[in-house]
């Protein structure tokens, strides 16, 4: 029997201290939800409890701490009483070729971008199930659908994160359970600072290909993060949230040209796969 739903949402979001993560905590609690704000450092988030009281419980999470990672989930549940939302967010991007980086590198990447969100997922499903709904959103990209040189892996990660979501869209959605991936395109978020940002080693024979690279990088159009919050909330409240949800405008067309030529590849070499079918 599903518990009777309150008016305002409790939201349980890593990565609160910066980005997409401190924009969409403040707004949440700006217009009147409790939050459940996480950070690897307590007092990179200090600022909302100063200012939002006891509508917001800041606990400090690293998300590649399974035990942390239950620990938190089940003190916001206790602290608020239900758990509406959660959202994953933290997150970080490893920079270098597919031959520069290290295996160490590459595993804890996937540390912190999938096996982390997958922790706060099962974490949070006892409860949810225990409720009778929830909502798990996670932070994406559209790099989840298209890649860039430099930082492949960043976009494996996404592409797992992605592939995730949507089994467990299917597993869950008997207990009322909904799903949602953000997939945000190129944001003026702290994304690009050091604190998000990883570099593997540097070989002379890529150094022209990623100076070019860095170089394209600087022309893209950035989006205003402080735009996204109503869109957020307008999938937050839906009835029937999608299970992927572009976030900006540029997304649509460079995902459907992508498809595109994928789709004519296939087409054209159709002939052949199917004559391997036996």
């Amino acid at each position: 029997m599903a518990q009777q739903k309150e008016n305002g949402k409790v939201w349980f979001i890593t990565g609160s201290s910066r980005g997409f993560g401190r924009v969409w905590t403040e707004a949440a609690l700006k217009r009147g939800d409790k939050v459940a704000a996480t950070a690897r450092n307590l007092a990179s988030i200090a600022d909302f409890k100063e200012k939002y009281g006891d509508n917001v419980l800041t606990l400090e999470l690293d998300v590649t701490k399974p035990e942390q990672v239950k620990t938190a989930v089940e003190q916001a549940y206790t602290h608020f009483g239900k758990l509406d939302i959660v959202l994953n967010n933290a997150g970080y991007s490893l920079v270098g070729t597919i031959e520069e980086a290290n295996a160490n590198e590459i595993r804890a990447l996937y540390e912190t971008n999938i096996i982390g969100p997958v922790s706060v997922i099962q974490a949070a499903l006892p409860i949810m199930r225990k409720q009778g709904y929830g909502h798990i959103m996670g932070t994406s990209s559209n790099l989840g659908h298209v890649t860039l040189p430099v930082i492949g892996y960043y976009c494996s990660s996404k592409w797992a994160f992605e592939a995730i979501y949507e089994s467990l869209a299917t597993e869950i959605k008997q207990f009322g359970i909904k799903v949602t991936i953000i997939e945000p395109g190129a944001y003026a978020t702290e994304f690009g600072s050091p604190e998000s940002l990883r570099f593997s080693q540097n070989l002379d024979v890529y150094g022209d290909f990623k100076a070019q690279f860095f170089e394209e990088l600087k022309g893209f159009e950035r989006g205003d993060p402080q735009a996204t919050p109503h869109a957020l909330f307008t999938i937050a409240d839906a009835e029937n949230p999608p299970l992927r949800f572009n976030l900006g405008s540029h997304n649509l067309p460079l995902t459907r040209a992508t498809y595109a030529e994928r789709l004519a590849t296939w087409e054209a070499w159709d002939e052949v796969s199917s004559s391997a079918q036996g």
